[in-house]
């Protein structure tokens, strides 16, 4: 249980951390759909492991057999109150952005479907990895709604964007990887022990470096690539004044494994 508002609310989003790696959980049976409470424990969830030092990369999951099937239906706001309708837009669209302004690495592990918002937060993520039992679409259309394409644009080309923003049809895991969208697609049993390796490998990287890495491959999402370069330079130049990166040559020419401080 944690206190949302003054008022005492489930917790539906689980964080375990181990060797640096936050493994973050939707669990909100029985499809993982999103409500205002989840998203705001989404957001305060991804703003800690931002500032965590003991976390270097994040996971994120779904428990069950899909990991999230979209936005709740029953928690539409209320029209009558001023100002609801805003305040349920604003948080949809921070939901997103605290996991694409993590300052950590975020690896998708989607055990099952992902639907509208849940694969709005799939989008959100570094790197993708989906079961076999996942399936993708974002069907606003088939409620008489109309929204998500920002999200679909940043993984598909213009004729499949506008197919499924059309038609609510769905994908498969297959049809993503086929597209070069995931990074693979794995049997059940197999996509966290795979997608945890990967955790690993990234969390033993050096802090700072992984912190400015994610910045920098945001940046050259929206900047042009002579002005991202010029960013990832400086980036570099601060970088290379810090102790741990003198570690990281040391350790590679005394062939040792770093040990990084943080600074």
């Amino acid at each position: 249980m944690h206190y949302a508002g003054g008022r005492m609310t489930d917790t539906v989003v689980r964080l375990d951390v181990a060797d640096g790696v936050a493994v973050v959980t939707l669990d909100r049976p029985p499809v993982n759909a999103l409500n205002r409470d989840m998203r705001r424990q989404i957001v305060a969830t991804f703003d800690a492991i931002s500032e965590r030092e003991d976390i270097r990369c994040a996971v994120l999951t779904g428990n069950g057999s899909v990991f999230c099937a979209g936005a709740d239906l029953k928690d539409r706001p209320d029209a009558d109150v001023a100002g609801d309708f805003l305040e349920h837009n604003r948080i949809t669209r921070e939901t997103g952005n605290a996991i694409r302004e993590c300052a950590k690495p975020v690896i998708a592990a989607v055990n099952g479907t992902a639907l509208g918002a849940g694969m709005g937060l799939v989008a959100a993520c570094d790197i993708l990895y989906a079961s076999e039992t996942a399936t993708f679409g974002m069907p606003e259309i088939n409620v008489g709604l109309a929204g998500g394409a920002s999200m679909l644009r940043t993984l598909f080309g213009r004729s499949t964007l506008r197919r499924m923003f059309f038609t609510g049809q769905r994908l498969t895991a297959h049809d993503l990887l086929r597209r070069n969208v995931l990074e693979d697609v794995l049997p059940p049993e197999e996509l966290m022990p795979v997608v945890m390796e990967l955790a690993l490998e990234i969390a033993q990287k050096a802090p700072l470096a992984l912190v400015y890495a994610k910045r920098a491959a945001n940046m050259v999402d929206v900047m042009p690539q002579r002005d991202a370069y010029r960013f990832e330079q400086e980036f570099t130049y601060a970088l290379s004044k810090t102790e741990d990166a003198r570690e990281a040559r040391m350790a590679f020419l005394e062939k040792r494994k770093p040990q990084f401080k943080g600074r």
